[in-house]
Parts: C-alpha cells; sequence; structure tokens
C-alpha cells in the first residue's frame, strides 16, 4: 500500500535573496533529483529551479526520512530563508507554482513551462511514484485551467517584460538600441517587450550564434546576431542590456563596461551574469531580479480578483485531489482482497476437478469444468461484493483501520515491515499503527 509522504522544501523570491537562492540551487534539477533519491528512504523525488525558487520534493517512508533527505539541500543556506512543507501544504504549493500564484510576477506564463519541464525530468530519472505523479500532474491542469479560465496572465506575463517596464522608468526606449545576452526562452521574451516599448535596433548575443540570428530574425525590429565573445565590442552601442544566460560564471565585470557610457544593465540570470561590483562603473547602473519589486507589486493589485478566482480553483482541484487518493486506497485493498480470493478459488477449483475425475473414473468435458469454474467465480463475486462496498465507504468516511485489517486479512506481507512497530510517532506525523497522517486525513469524506 502506497503510504509514502511528502517532505518539501524551498528556497525562494518571497523570503530569500537572489544570492541565497543561487547558494540552494544545485548545478542543475537532474543532479538534485539522482542525490535526493539516492538517499535512505526516499521513494520518489521531484525538484524545481528557476531563477527566482529552488524547491525539492521527496516522498519518503517517515518525515524524519524525508527531512534528512532534504537536509542536502536545506544546509546550503541559513535556516531563516527555508520554508519546509509537509504532505498537505507540498501538494498544495505545487498548485500554486504552476498557476503563477507563487511567481515574482503573479500569473507569469514562463513558469507552467519550466515547472512541466521539471516533471519531465523528474519522470525521465524514473524518479515519480505514484504519490507525486498523481500530484504534479493534477498541478499542471491547475496551472493550464488558471490560465484559460481566469484573467492571471493578462498584461505583464513575464520577468522579461517586468525588467522592460522598469527599463522605461530609468530610460528612453524610443529609438533606443538594447542588447540582450542570451537567446532562450527568457531572452526571447525580453527582446519582444523591448520592441515593443520602442527599440528600434536590437543586438542579440548567444554562445550558439544560430540561436541569436533565430530570434533576430523573428523580432520586428533592425536586430543582428553576435558571437557571446563579441558582447564587449558592441555594449558602447546600447543605452539598455539585458542579461538572461545559464551561464555559470559572471559574463560581464567592471572592465567590460568601463567605457560603455551611460547604460542601465539589468540581470536576469541565475547564476548571475553581471558582476556586482559592476555597478560601481560612473554612468552604469545595475539592476538584477530583486530591483523588479515595484513591478511586481503593481502586477499584484492589478491581477488580485483573479488571484482570488485561482485560489478558489485550487481549493476546488485539491478537494479531487483527495478523492483520487482516497480511491486509490480503497481500490488497492479491493485488489488484493480479489487477488487473495482468486488464488484460493483456483486453487479450490482444481481440487474439486480432480476429486470429481477420480470419482468418475474419466476427464471432465469442458463443459462440466466451465460449469465448476463459473460456480466458483460466482461465489467469489458474490461473497466480496458486500466487502467491495465496505472498503468503498470507509475510504469515504476516513475508516482507516477497516481498510487497514483487510489488507492484512489478505495479504500476509501487509504490516510486516518496519513501519508497523507500534506505538505512537507523533514528531513523524504517523499514528500508532506506523501509518502516515496525511493518509488518514486524505481518506476523507467531502
Amino acid at each position: 500500500m502506497d503510504t509514502g509522504v511528502i517532505c518539501g522544501a524551498r528556497v525562494s523570491h518571497d523570503r530569500a535573496s537572489l544570492d541565497q537562492i543561487e547558494a540552494a540551487a544545485d548545478e542543475d534539477v537532474r543532479t538534485l533529483i539522482e542525490g535526493l533519491l539516492g538517499r535512505e528512504g526516499v521513494i520518489e523525488a521531484f525538484a524545481i529551479q528557476t531563477c527566482n525558487r529552488a524547491e525539492a520534493y521527496v516522498v519518503a517512508d517517515s518525515v524524519a526520512a524525508g527531512r534528512d533527505a532534504l537536509s542536502s539541500f536545506t544546509s546550503r543556506v541559513d535556516d531563516d530563508v527555508v520554508v519546509e512543507t509537509g504532505h498537505e501544504e507540498s501538494l498544495v504549493h505545487l498548485m500554486r507554482v504552476a498557476a503563477g500564484l507563487e511567481s515574482l510576477i503573479i500569473g507569469e506564463d514562463q513558469i507552467l513551462g519550466q515547472f512541466k519541464r521539471a516533471v519531465d525530468t523528474a519522470r525521465g530519472l524514473g524518479a515519480l511514484g505514484p504519490v507525486l505523479e498523481t500530484g504534479l500532474t493534477k498541478a499542471v491542469h491547475v496551472g493550464e485551467r488558471a490560465r484559460s479560465e481566469t484573467e492571471i496572465n493578462e498584461g505583464v506575463t513575464s520577468i522579461g517584460s517586468a525588467a522592460v517596464r522598469l527599463a522605461e522608468t530609468e530610460a528612453e526606449m524610443t529609438g533606443a538600441t538594447a542588447l540582450v545576452i542570451g537567446a532562450g526562452e527568457m531572452g526571447k521574451l525580453t527582446a519582444e517587450a523591448l520592441v515593443d516599448a520602442g527599440v528600434v535596433e536590437l543586438l542579440v548575443a548567444n554562445r550558439t550564434v544560430s540561436h541569436a540570428e533565430h530570434l533576430a530574425e523573428a523580432v520586428e525590429a533592425d536586430a543582428r546576431a553576435i558571437p557571446l565573445d563579441g558582447v564587449r565590442e558592441v555594449i558602447p552601442e546600447a543605452s539598455i542590456v539585458v542579461t538572461a544566460t545559464s551561464h555559470p560564471e559572471f559574463l560581464l565585470d567592471p572592465d567590460d563596461v568601463d567605457d560603455a557610457g551611460e547604460t542601465l544593465l539589468i540581470d536576469l540570470a541565475q547564476p548571475r551574469d553581471v558582476d556586482p561590483e559592476t555597478a560601481a562603473v560612473e554612468e552604469v547602473v545595475v539592476h538584477d531580479i530583486d530591483a523588479l519589486e515595484s513591478v511586481t507589486a503593481e502586477t499584484r493589485e492589478i491581477r488580485q480578483d483573479a488571484a482570488e478566482a485561482v485560489e478558489a480553483m485550487i481549493d476546488e482541484e485539491y478537494e479531487r485531489l483527495l478523492d483520487t487518493y482516497k480511491r486509490r486506497q480503497a481500490d488497492e485493498a479491493i485488489s488484493t482482497m480479489y487477488e487473495a480470493a482468486e488464488r484460493v478459488k483456483s486453487r479450490e477449483v482444481e481440487t474439486a476437478l480432480s476429486r470429481l475425475e477420480a470419482q468418475s473414473g474419466g476427464d471432465l468435458s469442458d463443459e462440466q469444468r466451465e460449469i465448476v469454474e463459473s460456480m466458483a467465480d460466482a461465489l467469489v463475486g458474490q461473497l466480496l461484493s458486500a466487502p467491495t462496498k465496505s472498503l468503498r465507504q470507509a475510504a469515504i468516511e476516513d475508516d482507516w483501520s477497516t481498510i487497514q485489517t483487510a489488507m492484512a486479512l489478505f495479504n500476509p506481507e501487509f504490516g510486516n515491515g518496519p513501519r508497523a512497530d507500534a506505538g505512537t510517532n507523533e514528531a513523524d506525523g504517523e499514528d500508532a499503527r506506523g501509518v502516515p497522517r496525511y493518509v488518514l486525513e486524505s481518506i476523507s469524506d467531502d
């Protein structure tokens, strides 16, 4: 029976600085997930890392094992910037993330794509089992509903467009020349927003020049692509520079902009593309993601009604998610019961047929054998009909003891593992039978 409990931990923009998020993040999501799967007691694992969040989740055989597994992630930063979540909190938070409610830009579109890619990565590593697979699938569904059924993503819809909104408050955009470093999704969104804001000439730099060329061709402006190592030479041409790469080290330092003149430089990368010391260069203004707060506050106010609608949607979908878990608990017990009955039936039918053949002195006909087998099937069906209804009702009525009793009766292995130890374990969120509290709570009536 699936009794693993979800434990989560996150470091995100709501209480951590960009430096702290960078410190918490692993080399990549794949590396983080693989590390979590290697920890004792971990059954499933998931992680998502973006420019303003680093989050990790495990399904473990106890809360203690889950917290211990996540310690390799949480120990990288101070405790006061880490948020730990239990089973139910984690499920709700994941839905909020996919819906855009936890983003720096409320309702941003980019996070849903990032979320889906993180799910695909975990699934490709075989890290998702019945608990997280169900929860994450529901989260994606909520994210899609939020964007199709509400106005949560009207207006500023990405960090890139928020960066341009910030730039508009500090620099003249109409007729300007801008440089975008990075031709990925963030770079694309930024380039489009810059052109919409009135930039007439756009330079796009990227490690893979063909990607920069593709973006330059896609925007409706005079644009050209340059290699990444040619950035320093073209910076003096641009009054606005936005960086959005995944480069592991600083791309720009004070020496790169010392003769750039009046330049607004916005760093959207995580880890950072721009050495913070660059802000000391005369006539150069440097902003990072933390500086977008004014834009995000404005967006949050505008989308308040839509956010409330999404909150209600999440409540509704969470109840449906609990129903899914409830049905799974009952169905697993019912399946175990029928499998056990099928084994007994097959054994007794063969015994009966052998005796009949011995008494008759010859083989029974196919029709005679079918009559005996049909009678046995009918008996099993009738005998298990009432228990089946009882188990389904037990799931609805939060009657875990009935389901557990059925599992113990029909599965000799059930309860023989380490989780069957008697005694309470409130710290781990379990009852006296070693059953996680979330299982008891998730098998609840509507």
